[in-house]
C-alpha cells in the first residue's frame, strides 16, 4: 500500500474540545509517527503537530474528523514523497 507522510497542524481554541480530539487521535495511533503539543498560555490556545504515515484516505479521514470538532482548526501539509 502506498503511503504518504503528512503534518497535521491543530490549533485548539476551546479546551472543551480536548477530550474529543484525543479520542479521535487515539483511533489512528497505528499511523502516527510523532506528536508534539505546546500550550501558548499567553493567548489561551494550544498547538499540536502530528506526523502521520498513512494512505491519503486515512489522512483525509483523520483530518476530516478533527475538522468537525468545534473549537479547533486543522490544516494538513503533505510530503511530496510517496512510498
Amino acid at each position: 500500500m502506498e503511503t504518504r507522510i503528512a503534518l497535521i497542524g491543530i490549533i485548539i481554541e476551546d479546551k472543551v474540545a480536548i477530550p474529543k480530539l484525543n479520542e479521535t487521535i487515539h483511533k489512528y495511533e497505528q499511523y502516527i509517527v510523532g506528536r508534539m503539543g505546546i500550550p501558548y498560555r499567553e493567548k489561551g490556545i494550544s498547538i499540536i503537530s502530528i506526523i502521520i504515515d498513512a494512505s491519503n484516505d486515512v489522512i483525509n479521514s483523520l483530518s476530516g474528523k478533527l475538522g468537525m470538532i468545534k473549537g479547533i482548526n486543522v490544516k494538513i501539509n503533505y510530503s511530496k514523497i510517496n512510498k
